[in-house]
């Protein structure tokens, strides 16, 4: 799947615009030279990896995602068709998600959506941690900017495993990975700890997305990461108007701080809320 560097890259795709912009590179669209197929190409360089940390993660990101989106892929991962890997950077050939991310998505509709529509998104997001779960690798970082809709079908992915970690031999994961206000509390504690950490990510994601605001908040990372490890969940009246005791009943499942009651990806996908709003039916 690592096919060398650059020159190798340019050979099988010719390289369009910058679409996209992260921490540490860019994504632009990319044509197959032998199919005309349209993607996307994500470039890290190296020589803006000062962490090691954040080096072994960019040099890793090819095999895991690889492992988690090899056929059969889910419909709710991107996947990564080619890597190209050299001293300057990584490159990865990906689906290109042009409908833009579901942070996009929240902004253009006021910050909250419908019940029924929240559902069948969080169904797709938990069918794509599913996946990887199953294959043994853990996300790390699910958040509204990594979740990408396909233009032609309408379908959440998940993209982005740059902070992905293999935990498939039983190992368990260690390190502050991921976004503040998105991170499960067992990262924020510095425990070891299991790939559940998904779930409390997409348990925010589906707290976003039903009121507009996030379930712990703090001016600062460190006031965020206090109020994660506090995980005291609470539902306002007023940004939860509406919204039915069996949506809290999920998220409460997913917020939960003692792991081992916490919901796996496969049974939030089980859960009555799910099934009721028809979130099963474009689960895939």
């Amino acid at each position: 799947m690592v096919h060398g560097g650059e020159e190798a890259l340019r050979r099988q795709y010719a390289i369009g615009d910058e679409i996209g912009r992260g921490r540490f590179g860019t994504v632009r669209r990319c044509h197959s030279n032998a199919t005309g197929e349209a993607l996307a190409l994500k470039t890290t360089p190296k020589a803006s990896l000062r962490d090691p940390l954040d080096l072994a993660l960019a040099e890793q990101e090819p095999k895991l995602h690889l492992l988690a989106s090899s056929p059969p892929c889910s419909p709710h991962l991107v996947a990564l068709h080619a890597a190209f890997d050299d001293a300057d950077a990584v490159h990865l050939v990906v689906d290109l998600c042009a409908g833009g991310d579901l942070l996009s998505l929240l902004s253009a509709r006021g910050g909250r959506l419908p019940e029924r529509e929240a559902a069948g998104l969080a169904a797709q997001i938990a069918s794509a941690l599913a996946a990887c779960h199953r294959r043994g690798v853990a996300h790390r970082d699910v958040k509204p900017d990594n979740l990408l809709f396909d233009a032609a079908t309408g379908a959440l992915k998940l993209a982005d495993l740059g902070s992905a970690e293999w935990f498939g031999d039983g190992r368990r994961m260690t390190g502050l990975v991921g976004t503040p206000y998105y991170v499960a509390p067992e990262v924020v504690a510095g425990r070891e700890y299991g790939e559940k950490v998904d779930v409390w990510s997409a348990g925010v994601v589906l707290y976003v997305m039903l009121s507009g605001t996030v379930p712990f908040y703090g001016a600062t990372a460190p006031e965020i990461f206090e109020a994660v490890l506090r995980g005291n969940l609470r539902f306002p009246p007023r940004a939860f108007a509406g919204v039915s005791p069996e949506a809290k009943d999920l998220m409460r499942r997913m917020l939960c701080k003692d792991v081992s009651r916490r919901l796996s990806a496969e049974q939030v996908l089980r859960h009555p809320w799910i099934a009721s709003c028809g979130g099963n039916a474009v689960a895939g």
